[in-house]
């Protein structure tokens, strides 16, 4: 599942080719994916401008000129790619319709962006762009682990209390949004944080030390494009190259990089999912 930094990358590409830009056609080929999508929506993009591109958490929000914004859910497998124009050091001519090409959106200027979603796990949604914020997929999400209220203190007071693991905490969307489990096992290994530490016995000074590591790891792997590890495409089509930074995650068996530590990476399941730390450096 993309999370945080994929989204944000993904935004970044689309926002050259899109914000300030008409769409001229749209094509909905199907009337679902994980979720109905909205009535008449072609009718209700065709002929719109894109004021603004911006995410919230895992979330695309692309806000347009009559008062309404799209929510995209990339989902699982799903990818908004750009054609016809120039993206960087790309130009990408429009490629021939695919399977999973379920919704195209043809703008002035020559771009085209198309949804691709193999899975169909993905999602779109039309709102108010006035009551963005109460939509049920965004109304109880917390802070942006980015923005400025996101902080030692906040971070902090909202662990304390917590009898769950850390690494479930830092899971809980209500707590951060768009943090995933990838880059969890990031953070908690950069900071020396055993990922079954109970969030209530952490010590204010160890919180703190989650900030300033949550906000560079998530830096790091948007400058790197994000990471691709089976299906995220950048807007251009090209992979994200921070899988190739991973300190722990996915590398069980592997020395741990830590200087001056002679532990080995390993593997535990928690709430379902893969959790990959050092068991000698990370307590």
């Amino acid at each position: 599942m993309p999370e945080l930094p994929e989204v944000e990358t993904v935004r970044r590409g689309l926002a050259p080719a899109m914000e300030g830009r008409t769409i001229l056609s749209a094509a909905v080929n199907r009337p679902d994916l994980r979720w109905p999508l909205p009535e008449r929506m072609a009718e209700r993009l065709t002929g719109r401008r894109v004021e603004r591109l911006r995410r919230r958490s895992k979330y695309l929000l692309l806000d347009l000129d009559g008062g309404e914004t799209l929510l995209v859910h990339l989902g699982m497998s799903g990818r908004m790619l750009v054609s016809g124009v120039q993206l960087g050091a790309f130009h990408n001519e429009h490629p021939a319709p695919q399977k999973h090409d379920h919704v195209v959106l043809d703008l002035d200027g020559g771009a085209r962006v198309t949804f691709n979603d193999a899975r169909r796990f993905g999602a779109m949604d039309l709102m108010p762009t006035e009551g963005v914020e109460a939509h049920w997929l965004l109304k109880d999400l917390g802070p942006e682990p980015l923005g400025n209220a996101f902080d030692e203190t906040y971070l902090a007071a909202r662990l304390r209390g917590r009898r769950t693991p850390l690494k479930s905490a830092l899971l809980d969307q209500k707590l951060i949004a768009g943090l995933g489990n990838i880059y969890v096992c990031e953070v908690l290994h950069r900071t020396g944080i055993r990922p079954t530490r109970r969030a209530d016995r952490l010590s204010a000074a160890r919180a703190a030390t989650l900030v300033p590591a949550i906000r560079t790891v998530l830096e790091e792997a948007i400058e790197a494009g994000g990471s691709s590890l089976r299906d995220h495409r950048q807007a251009d089509g090209e992979l994200g190259y921070f899988q190739h930074a991973f300190r722990v995650y996915d590398r069980e068996g592997a020395p741990c990089p830590t200087p001056g530590c002679d532990g080995t990476i390993a593997r535990i399941v928690q709430s379902g999912r893969s959790t990959f730390f050092c068991p000698r450096c990370q307590r």
